[in-house]
């Protein structure tokens, strides 16, 4: 089976929130322990850290960890669970270029154990965003066969 997942999931998903909530915190100490008024120093880091919740809850912690190309189906890995996707169960691939890390949602005729939708991350491509990756048009064609095969 060929992986069509990006290795930088684990970063996404574990390092960089830890990253970027232990910035937060470092700043918010200092804030606190430094003398004057620490009013805005310490709204700031709250606002980045409710934004920052808010952004890796919506977009981050929701992404497969690993997605391998078995052919006519899909093994999906997250959180420790396996799932089986095949491709004629698949109803829609969109496909997210312009966003930071760039996203595949799946769509799914009926919900697997992750739910109707199973998103993830491709690798990166060169001279993307302006251009399609080959991995996701690939599988929109696989799809789009798979289906036609059913009719």
């Amino acid at each position: 089976m060929t992986r069509i997942s990006s290795q930088t999931t684990f970063f996404y998903k574990r390092v960089f929130p830890i990253m970027w909530f232990g910035f937060l915190a470092v700043f918010l100490v200092i804030a606190l322990l430094g003398g004057g008024s620490p009013f805005p120093f310490v709204l700031v880091p709250v606002l980045m850290g409710g934004f920052g919740y808010f952004f890796f809850k919506r977009f981050v912690f929701d992404l497969a960890d690993e997605v391998l190309d078995g052919g006519d189906y899909l093994v999906v890995k997250k959180a420790g669970e396996e799932a089986r996707v095949a491709l004629r169960d698949i109803v829609n691939v969109s496909y997210a270029a312009l966003q930071n890390p760039s996203r595949v949602t799946l769509s799914l005729h009926s919900p697997c154990m992750f739910g109707d939708e199973i998103s993830f991350v491709v690798p990166a491509t060169f001279g993307a965003p302006f251009r399609k990756s080959p991995i996701v048009a690939d599988l929109i064609k696989r799809v789009d066969d798979a289906r036609r095969r059913d009719f």
